[in-house]
């Protein structure tokens, strides 16, 4: 297989302002909540290179790529140039100490994702940056040329998403991460919320939810709580009959959808809602369709990330965004 290189103007291409901006201010909220809590927690060189499945490509790049580029290596047992580029991007991974996740893609055993991308060879490298994916090269380009577009890409990350990489701990290979110990207890604020839900108080629910998560911000019982509350402020007052009826006259109406997955999701339609906000993030772009997405995302967290639906929808939703 000769090289191909791939045009990086895609990378340059990514900084649609609003979305750029967002990206940012989400990667600057990531860091500053870690501060609070003594700074991020610093990985081993060893976890800066992961295998990744299908199953796991939305939380195993699509979340991280929100923090750290993630490239992409699709290979084969049987590929004889992938035999050295991976060994290659792995010592990469390593010597730029963070600045990039690099994520291993068997193709054999993730067709889907092969086709998704649409590859027609390997190796064949991408990239996930802040969501939006991006060819890099194809085939076992020199490291001169790799160590160039890595530098871009990881500009690019810096530059316009606010990206600044994940923290190396060099002398903690082998060792597990220290667990942070856990900042509660929040039973005082967990039960004022559950009360203010049980009084119909949902703006006051949603606050004691976010003061827990304000000081942690992975506590899954106020995550799935504010989730809950914020969710059934939303279609408090509404006319069920009038939101499907619109939603049903005006399917390219992204904001008609989004309310109509609401109220699925709150009369126990769980599947429909989320088919509804995939089939729309399919058939949309730009704004309408992160709008889709992110409401999506928010439905996870109401329902649980270990629930069987929300693993499906995960993975459908993975098929459509490539």
């Amino acid at each position: 297989m000769q090289p191909r290189n791939m045009s990086m103007s895609g990378v340059v291409d990514l900084a649609a302002v609003k979305a750029a901006g967002e990206a940012k201010a989400k990667a600057e909220q990531a860091r500053a909540e870690a501060a609070r809590h003594g700074g991020p927690a610093a990985v081993p060189p060893s976890a800066l290179v992961i295998d990744v499945d299908e199953a796991g490509f939305e939380r195993d790049v699509l979340q991280r790529s929100a923090e750290v580029p993630v490239v992409l290596d699709f290979w084969a047992e049987w590929c004889e140039p992938c035999k050295q580029l991976g060994p290659l991007l792995e010592r990469l991974a390593v010597e730029y100490d963070g600045r990039f996740l690099l994520a291993k893609i068997d193709v054999d055993a993730n067709q889907m994702l092969m086709q998704q991308f649409g590859i027609q060879g390997i190796p064949a490298v991408f990239a996930v940056v802040a969501g939006q994916a991006l060819p890099l090269f194809q085939g076992a380009v020199p490291e001169a040329q790799i160590r160039q577009t890595l530098d871009q890409l990881i500009q690019v990350g810096e530059e316009r998403f606010g990206l600044t990489g994940i923290a190396v701990d060099r002398d903690a290979e082998g060792a597990e991460p220290a667990e942070r110990p856990a900042a509660g207890p929040y039973d005082a604020l967990l039960e004022a919320a559950m009360s203010a839900l049980d009084a119909g108080d949902l703006a006051g629910a949603a606050q004691a939810y976010k003061n827990v998560l304000a000081d942690d911000p992975g506590h899954p019982e106020a995550k799935l709580g504010l989730a809950q509350a914020e969710l059934l402020a939303r279609v408090q007052g509404v006319d069920p009959q009038e939101v499907r009826k619109n939603a049903a006259d005006n399917p390219a109406d992204v904001a008609a959808q989004i309310a109509a997955a609401d109220l699925d999701l709150v009369g126990g339609h769980v599947q429909d809602a989320f088919g509804r906000l995939v089939e729309t993030v399919r058939r949309t772009f730009g704004e309408d369709r992160d709008a889709a997405r992110v409401r999506l995302l928010e439905l996870f967290e109401v329902i649980g990330p270990e629930d069987p639906r929300v693993i499906a929808a995960r993975q459908a939703l993975a098929r459509v965004l490539f």
